[in-house]
């Protein structure tokens, strides 16, 4: 009887809380209040249900309960009292009948609508906004969500909490955008549900190609949000789009769970009620554009939605009307010209007009920094190449999108690919082993070694470890320093040229850095960030505890950020607040040439923070990397914690971070560099 209850309770909050939270977001005019009423209501029935047992209308109990404990708050916290009279004899007049076996909920669907758009604001960071939008609209936990997206439940419980305090501190009304601002609010929610789909549709990692609960939730919140905004046509478009690319789920995987492409898929195993509802979605979609004020244009979604129903109407494979999902593709990069479109648009013209024609427009997109280790993209031009009957070269191509994938299913599946092609005539080394040969030269020290190694790193990634060494050209390198270095400062652009001229003459090859010509910086220090800048900087919200240690320690002592990444725990002295800074420290921007006798010092900032950090560990590097390293990816053993198995915080990684979090607080929204924490003449 027990886990009946049990399962009727999480099946009535997950159809209600959305429901439940909106309502007593209109009452308290805090989310994060709300959620908390509406959860002392779930734990009130969990407690009572069993005991009393299940009431007639289960979400009227909740939706009562949740808002009983709302009056009393708001009549302890002696705040609006018209309001509490007004909402104490509406509650009191609904009671009866909200109790009945006739019962219906107080059903607000503006409510929910408001809600909607509150959770995926635009001042949230979009992982916050998915965060949110499946605890408060999808009823799901913290567990739950932490599960569905491979991060753990403390992630997600932090990301939730940070964004209630955003909203808060940000005084997002919960009202509904006008007419000018909802245009570009709704994009925003729809973003936000696709990309949950998308994550269950093609998870980006773990085991599992896909992850079917967030697919189910993402439908959920379309079919919702159709319901609550019925004229406007992108809504439909993206409920069509979802519920087509859905109903091909049972397809999509081979029996052990191996990815089955598009075209080789059994189409006797697509949902045709998903297929049909997805349809019914698309007409509606029309409707309301021949009905509104968009002047007849589709947006992306319908644009996407109708090259889905393309696939959906062809009976098989050799069916299908490449040529008119080409003149989609092309109609959707009009109006939504990101480097995936203009991928996917690759993909479509190769199959409508024949693989060099694809394979032409592909290559324009080679250079893009977005698409540097985006995995489809060597994982098509493999394909392309195939079909060309270019074998050495696809070959190639698939092992380097299967060292990008992080999903174990398509790297293994990408690796098959690789393998079926035949094995590769002998050609000499390769670039992955050459580059460890190079890096592991008993001539090297421990910092040139690393400086070397993230040079080298960045050109195995782009052109993939299979890489013959002797088909490497100068060509390709001005491809990888164009797209990961094209804009970086003269000192890195020189340092990472220096690097491969160094491994090229070493491995006898012609000169690869022909087409790169030596930068000329202008002798101008960074300027550093001014006392306003700062605060700015450290009041941040949501800051990570190692980013905040590291961006204190570099503004408090004033040292190169090379030396402070280079600290290991051992060197340091809380008591006395500072640490022996090693020698071989002094490779990479911001690096200074240091004795044994050097110290770097700090003040109450980093004091404050470095205990917390260090979380007991006494040996390896201070700052650490958010992840292990691969087993193809082993830094030297200095470089590893002896604890954890993580590696050290690299440059590139902490600057690429720091540039992340400042870029709002830039004016020229490119994001400050870590150089500018170093304090003025004046400051210090």
């Amino acid at each position: 009887m027990l886990p009946d209850v049990h399962r009727t309770v999480d099946a009535a909050w997950k159809l209600e809380s959305a429901k439940i939270v909106a309502s007593l977001t209109r009452m308290v005019r805090d989310v994060g209040l709300a959620e908390e009423l509406a959860q002392d209501a779930l734990v009130a029935a969990l407690e009572q249900w069993p005991v009393s047992g299940v009431p007639d209308n289960p979400g009227a109990w909740l939706t009562t309960t949740a808002k009983r404990r709302a009056l009393d708050h708001l009549r302890r916290s002696q705040r609006l009292e018209r309001k509490q009279e007004q909402l104490a004899h509406e509650l009191g007049q609904r009671q009866d009948r909200q109790q009945g076996p006739d019962a219906r909920p107080d059903d607000e669907p503006d409510d929910v609508l408001r809600l909607v758009f509150l959770s995926c604001h635009p001042v949230l960071p979009t992982e916050a906004r998915a965060a949110l939008t499946l605890r408060l609209l999808g009823g799901l936990t913290a567990e739950e969500i932490a599960r569905a997206f491979l991060v753990t439940e403390t992630v997600i419980t932090q990301r939730v909490a940070g964004a209630k305090r955003t909203l808060a501190e940000e005084r997002v009304p919960f009202e509904l955008p006008d007419g000018d601002h909802l245009a570009e609010r709704l994009s925003s929610v729809l973003e936000v549900i696709y990309l949950i789909f998308n994550e269950g549709y093609s998870a980006t990692s773990g085991d599992d190609l896909m992850r079917p609960g967030l697919c189910l939730e993402a439908l959920r919140l379309g079919r919702l949000l159709a319901e609550l905004a019925p004229r406007e046509p992108e809504v439909h478009g993206l409920v069509a789009l979802m519920e087509i690319q859905a109903s091909r789920a049972a397809a999509r995987t081979g029996p052990s769970g191996e990815p089955v492409p598009l075209h080789e898929q059994n189409r006797g195993r697509w949902d045709q009620l998903l297929i049909r509802r997805g349809f019914t979605a698309m007409l509606r979609a029309r409707g309301c554009l021949v009905d509104g004020e968009s002047g007849g244009a589709p947006g992306p979604y319908m644009l996407q939605a109708a090259i889905a129903v393309c696939h959906a109407q062809a009976r098989n494979a050799q069916d299908t009307d490449w040529a008119q999902i080409a003149s989609l593709y092309e109609a959707l990069a009009r109006v939504l010209p990101t480097p995936i479109v203009r991928l996917n648009r690759a993909v479509a013209v190769g199959m409508a007009h024949g693989p060099e024609a694809g394979l032409e427009l592909l290559d324009t997109l080679l250079t893009d920094p977005v698409l540097r280790d985006y995995h489809l993209l060597p994982s098509v031009r493999g394909d392309l190449l195939a079909r060309l009957d270019r074998r050495d070269e696809a070959r190639v191509e698939f092992r380097r999108a299967a060292s990008l994938a992080r999903n174990a299913a398509e790297r293994a599946f990408l690796e098959r690919r690789a393998d079926e092609l035949g094995a590769a005539a002998p050609e000499g080394p390769l670039l992955g082993r050459a580059a460890d040969e190079f890096l592991g030269r008993d001539d090297l020290d421990a910092a040139t070694s690393r400086s070397y190694g993230q040079t080298l790193r960045r050109l195995r990634r782009t052109l993939g470890d299979q890489q013959p060494l002797s088909s490497l050209t100068a060509d390709q390198v001005t491809r990888v320093f164009t797209t990961a270095w094209g804009g970086a400062a003269a000192a890195t652009w020189n340092r990472h040229r220096s690097a491969v001229r160094s491994f090229g003459a070493w491995a006898s090859l012609d000169d690869l850095t022909a087409g790169l010509d030596r930068r000329t910086g202008t002798g101008s220090a960074a300027r550093p960030l001014d006392p306003a800048e700062l605060d700015a900087v450290w009041s941040l919200p949501g800051l990570p505890l190692r980013e905040e240690t590291l961006w204190r320690l570099l503004h408090e002592s004033a040292a190169g950020v090379t030396a402070v990444l280079a600290l290991n725990v051992e060197d340091l002295d809380l008591d006395d607040r500072r640490a022996r800074a090693g020698s071989g420290v002094g490779s990479g921007p911001g690096a200074v040439s240091r004795s044994r006798d050097t110290w770097v010092s700090w003040r109450s900032g980093t004091a404050r923070l470095l205990p917390r950090l260090l979380a007991g560990r006494t040996r390896g590097p201070v700052f650490l990397s958010d992840r292990r390293p691969g087993p193809a990816r082993t830094p030297e053993a200095s470089d590893l914690c002896p604890d954890t198995g993580r590696r050290r915080l690299s440059y590139e990684r902490a600057e690429y971070l720091f540039k992340q979090a400042t870029r709002p607080l830039d004016p020229a929204r490119e994001g400050y560099t870590l150089r500018r924490l170093k304090p003025g003449t004046r400051e210090r």
